[in-house]
């Protein structure tokens, strides 16, 4: 049986057409498989870095000894993020992909100090709550026929506002405020997994297929980044500490 009898049903005007769009559809498919499996990769290797930082002592003091040296990797792993955002359509495809992975180790050096404050159970349970609940937006994103643009520009101003109260509040020292921080850090990014994986899949629907791997780190990158606010807001919600 011919796999197009039904295109007049699904609203194609002609079986042409029908194998274009599935064609296309398998391409996107393929393509954010390998967002996916970037994405998970760099996940890995910052469980891994920040694993084995902790198992080394003077590793350890080397990073954690003074707030200097702290905040020095975070405003690099920060350009890094800028820099790479601004940079990815002049970068070597394997260039792009070096510089997520080297993000990923340096985030899995920021990252080590979660397992000094919170219980193995508790990061286990959050990280399997935060893996669901980036499956199940990711899944939204990608086959809602609702446009989320609008949603996007307002996740991103409320994101703007996250940051600021964030800083205030590192001065107010406000239990109170740092629940409500948590709480809307965890709808902000929920929304965003969703907003940027229609956002991926819409620029790999559009773009020349010399670009996909340029695009398959710069997705990474993106949804990467939502999963890791996602662990961190969901974590310090559900915090139970040493």
């Amino acid at each position: 049986m011919n796999n197009y009898n039904n295109y007049y049903n699904n609203g194609y005007a002609t079986a042409a057409q029908a194998e274009s769009e599935l064609s296309l559809s398998r391409y996107v498919s393929s393509v954010m498989l390998r967002v996916y499996g970037k994405m998970f990769l760099g996940l890995l290797v910052t469980a891994i870095t920040s694993l084995f930082v902790l198992s080394n002592e003077a590793l350890m003091t080397l990073f954690f000894s003074s707030r200097a040296t702290f905040f020095i990797l975070a405003f690099a792993e920060l350009g890094l993020v800028f820099y790479l955002s601004a940079r990815i359509n002049k970068l070597q495809p394997a260039t792009a992909t070096a510089l997520f992975y080297l993000y990923a180790v340096l985030n899995g050096v920021t990252l080590t100090p979660i397992f000094l404050i919170y219980t193995g159970s508790t990061i286990a349970l959050t990280f399997g709550i935060t893996s669901v609940t980036f499956g199940a937006m990711c899944a939204y994103g990608y086959f809602t026929k609702q446009d989320l643009s609008k949603m996007g520009a307002i996740l991103f101003m409320a994101l703007i506002g996250l940051i600021v109260c964030t800083i205030v509040n590192l001065f107010l020292h406000s239990s109170m405020m740092d629940w409500i921080i948590s709480f809307a850090g965890v709808a902000i990014f929920v929304g965003l997994t969703a907003w940027d994986t229609q956002s991926i899949k819409r620029m790999v629907e559009v773009a020349d297929p010399g670009q996909t791997g340029r695009i398959a780190t710069l997705g990474a990158l993106s949804l990467y980044l939502d999963f890791i606010n996602l662990f961190i807001y969901l974590l310090r919600i559900f915090g139970g500490r040493d």
